[in-house]
């Protein structure tokens, strides 16, 4: 007979955060998610939940389990299981290390800490048999690159007869309710000049000035029209030039100048129209003579659930019941609820740790967020529907 894995928070933690996971499309030779995702689902199934591995590409799965009354308000629990690289950490990045409160690994607070907590949450409401509603965890692959996880998942990847109300992201948030986050979309910028000796200014066009020229028009843009653009939980729009390339060499005029642009997307701004305000700058400069194309490379729709949501609502009273301020706020960050927004399951972020420490050299989450984020999602599937 299987000993079940014991239904604690921290130790579930402590388990998944010392498995690595790094996302191969991040890090070359990265293990993927095969290895923690065959362990969640061990456990998961321990805990009586109905598990299912679905490799969603090789070697990158996603783990779908269910539990609780079937088809009574399923609510989706979600969370990725891919990590990003480990270089210049300044711990063992797949050591466990508890200390001063905190547990110090890659993934603890992006997001491991929060999927443990999730799991144990809804396996607890169930074997009190005070669980309301059917519960599907989904703790997916892919999330830091492409999320072809959560894609997958929602483009008919749901077990048969699921149809969630709507879904939590248990991304770290510091415990605070989020309901809204920024979008991105990423542009490339081609300015073609005139190869030529660097002697020969009456025959080269130099492709870097006129890339400079690109980039004073989106200074222009940002501070004339950006700037007006704001949302009381995520300041305002943005964009920045992430990367520029041109050049062969000292003495040669640039052929070519490649910008790399990311703009920062709002609730309201929509990707058509975004790239639409591009191709607009783009028209004005190439009447001025540059010799410019535009891409649009990829983007990602912001968060937006209204505040008097259903998911928003119970979130926060179960956070007054829970002893947990009563906060909301946004994220600066993208997340995958953005994703259920889109297909029409209203999402919520809510979680321990904090995202700034996502990605950094040192990473780590209070243990008594973990303790929390659980009592907080116990009460949600324990309430009254």
């Amino acid at each position: 007979m299987t000993t079940r894995f014991p239904l604690d928070t921290l130790a579930l933690t402590r388990a998944l955060v010392s498995i690595d996971s790094r996302n191969p499309s991040l890090v070359p030779g990265g293990p993927g998610e095969a290895a923690v995702a065959a362990f969640l689902a061990e456990v998961l199934s321990g805990w009586d939940f109905e598990v299912q591995v679905v490799e969603v590409a090789p070697g990158r799965p996603n783990v779908l389990a269910r539990i609780g009354p079937r088809g009574v308000h399923p609510l989706v629990l979600n969370g990725h299981l891919d990590v990003v690289g480990v270089d210049d950490m300044t711990h063992a990045p797949f050591t466990a290390t508890v200390a001063d409160g905190s547990l110090y690994a890659r993934g603890s607070s992006d997001m491991k800490g929060g999927i443990a907590a999730m799991c144990v949450a809804a396996a607890r409401a169930a074997q009190e048999g005070r669980l309301q509603r059917e519960v599907l965890v989904a703790a997916v692959c892919d999330e830091e690159f492409a999320s072809i996880g959560t894609r997958h998942l929602l483009a008919g990847g749901l077990p048969a007869n699921c149809h969630p109300v709507a879904a939590i992201v248990t991304e770290p948030t510091r415990l605070a309710v989020v309901p809204a986050h920024k979008g991105f979309a990423w542009f490339e910028f081609s300015v073609t000049g005139r190869a030529a000796h660097g002697s020969r200014y009456d025959v080269g066009i130099d492709a870097n000035r006129q890339g400079a020229r690109v980039m004073q028009g989106l200074d222009a843009f940002e501070r004339d029209v950006l700037s007006q653009r704001t949302h009381p939980l995520l300041g305002r729009a943005s964009l920045h030039v992430a990367m520029v390339s041109g050049g062969t060499g000292w003495s040669t005029y640039a052929e070519h100048c490649v910008l790399r642009v990311e703009r920062r997307t709002l609730p309201g701004e929509v990707s058509a129209e975004v790239h639409e305000e591009m191709e607009t700058l783009c028209a004005g400069l190439r009447r001025e003579g540059l010799d410019l194309q535009l891409r649009l490379e990829c983007a990602q729709p912001p968060l937006d659930t209204a505040a008097e949501a259903d998911i928003v609502r119970r979130l926060r009273a179960a956070c007054v019941s829970s002893n947990v301020p009563d906060s909301v706020d946004g994220l600066w960050c993208w997340t995958d609820a953005a994703l259920f927004s889109a297909a029409g399951i209203p999402a919520v972020c809510f979680g321990p740790g904090d995202i700034a420490r996502a990605h950094s050299a040192t990473e780590w989450v209070e243990l008594d967020q973990l303790h929390a984020a659980e009592q907080v999602l116990h009460a949600v599937l324990t309430a009254p529907i």
